[in-house]
């Protein structure tokens, strides 16, 4: 999909989306002000926020489609508002099966044509998105192009920049989609780690993958312990993008859940838990699309990200409830539950990005505990964080991105519930608090740096398809981490 400003006329055009207040617009043309007209008359489209109705229109050129996208009132719209419109407009359009779109800019008092101009492309981008890479019967993929009708007077250079800015967040986000999507039996740790080798050298990161011998050098038996299930090895993958040479000592540590599959091991999953389970590896997506958005922008941040890859399965190898492991840091941890183990390969990852890849800040992002849908359900990032700044910084990020977070408590008097008898620590809590006590798990591994904690369990899958959703993986965060990046 290509976005460009002015090159397609109206009446040229397969299809116009035409965006409409719920106050009621005077269209240029007076065809559409007609059509318009008949359809608030008759109460078929008052423009409501979400409101989406097609329609034909006869030019001196033929017969094109029309969709009105509704945006509700003036004085209440937002940019989640412009999103996801769009995203559900541009699904009329695929499905009108339009090739050239023109579409008419909006202007408002309440927000910046910065703000409105890369919603827009976010919403129609993403909303395009479908994962069909296995249905021989799919339909091919159109090649759209949306002109953005824009007065000639407007700072079209800036325009330009805001356009692409926000291609590269679609692209990415996507890209991170496509990769929770992959089923568990094409993307395991291997093909996972060449995978981001080949996204490195497409947008500027380096990538270095370390395998099994080398992760057992570093002394990761929290990491390895979850590996040990499964015929397929583990891989470390550390990506690294230094945009500001002048600042080495100052680098952002990102570090992603990187389970390809969790089928809970010895603590097993029902089998209607288990088929999203190739989705387990959202985090490590988030931050994979986060890191090539960052490099493809060249912001000037320095930029590590790490992803302990591994599978969680069932064999004679396998670790059990009741084992007691080490760790990078030292550290003993009682096993209560097999399947509580992205955390287990989470503390050997943080270790790692501090002590070896000396980062001052760190950001874990995991689809981590199902308690996280039980506090916030699916539209919230339930967040633990060690730091009020970096924690205002991520809000200021998600403000951006229309990506929800919500910061939970962490009182040390959660820290009872993951303290053990016979180690320094056990991976569960129990039921109660178990997004906190997750979270706080974690966080003894933190070393006082500056820390956050993203659980997206809820936030990182959806079930249905919606505005610029599809059923599937949502790319969440990608946004975010990039804007939280170019903010610092």
């Amino acid at each position: 999909m290509e976005f460009k400003i002015n090159t397609i006329k109206f009446d040229e055009a397969d299809l116009i989306m035409l965006p409409v207040y719920s106050e009621g617009n005077c269209l240029e043309d007076e065809n559409l002000n007609v059509i318009h007209k008949h359809f608030k008359d008759s109460n078929k489209f008052k423009g409501k926020a979400g409101e989406i109705i097609g329609a034909v229109n006869v030019t001196a050129n033929g017969v094109q489609d029309i969709v009105f996208v509704g945006l509700g009132s003036k004085e209440e719209l937002t940019t989640e508002i412009i999103r996801s419109s769009f995203g559900k407009a541009i699904k009329k359009a695929i499905e009108l099966k339009a090739k050239k779109i023109s579409l008419k800019m909006i202007f408002s008092e309440k927000l910046s044509v910065e703000d409105t101009i890369k919603s827009l492309i976010e919403g129609i981008g993403l909303g395009e998105y479908k994962f069909e890479k296995y249905k021989t019967d799919a339909n091919e993929n159109l090649e759209i192009e949306v002109s953005i009708s824009i007065d000639e007077s407007e700072n079209l250079n800036s325009i330009n920049e805001y356009i692409d800015e926000a291609s590269i967040l679609v692209e990415t986000t996507k890209f991170a989609r496509d990769l929770v999507n992959e089923p568990a039996n094409i993307l395991y740790p291997e093909t996972l780690a060449e995978e981001v080798i080949n996204t490195g050298s497409k947008y500027g990161f380096q990538v270095e993958v370390f395998e099994e011998g080398k992760i057992n050098e570093l002394g990761m038996e929290a990491f390895l312990s979850v590996a040990k299930g499964s015929e397929n090895p583990p891989r470390l993958i550390v990506m690294r993008y230094f945009g500001d040479e002048s600042k080495k000592d100052d680098i952002l540590g990102l570090v992603g859940k990187g389970l390809t599959y969790d089928s809970g091991g010895y603590s097993i999953k029902p089998t209607n838990g288990m088929d999203t389970m190739k989705s387990d590896m959202g985090g490590a997506a988030s931050v994979i699309g986060a890191i090539s958005a960052i490099a493809k922008k060249k912001l000037k941040i320095n930029v590590v990200g790490v992803i302990a890859a591994c599978e969680n399965l069932i064999s004679g190898r396998a670790y059990k409830p009741g084992d007691i492991i080490g760790s990078m840091a030292g550290k003993y941890i009682e096993v209560l539950n097999t399947d509580a183990e992205g955390r287990l390969t989470l503390i050997d990852a943080v270790h790692y990005i501090i002590e070896k890849e000396k980062v001052n800040k760190v950001i874990d992002v995991a689809t981590l505990t199902g308690a996280a849908l039980v506090a916030l359900g699916v539209t919230t990032t339930a967040v633990i964080a060690n730091n009020d700044e970096l924690y205002k910084d991520l809000e200021s990020a998600s403000f951006k991105a229309d990506e929800k977070v919500w910061r939970l408590p962490n009182f040390d008097d959660y820290k009872k519930l993951i303290k053990s008898d016979i180690a320094d620590l056990k991976n569960t809590g129990g039921r109660n608090a178990g997004t906190i006590a997750a979270g706080l798990f974690i966080g003894e591994f933190v070393q006082n740096k500056p820390w956050l904690h993203l659980d997206i369990a809820g936030t990182s899958w959806a079930e249905q398809e919606s505005s610029y959703y599809s059923k599937g993986g949502t790319g969440v965060g990608v946004r975010t981490l990039y804007y939280l990046a170019k903010n610092n």
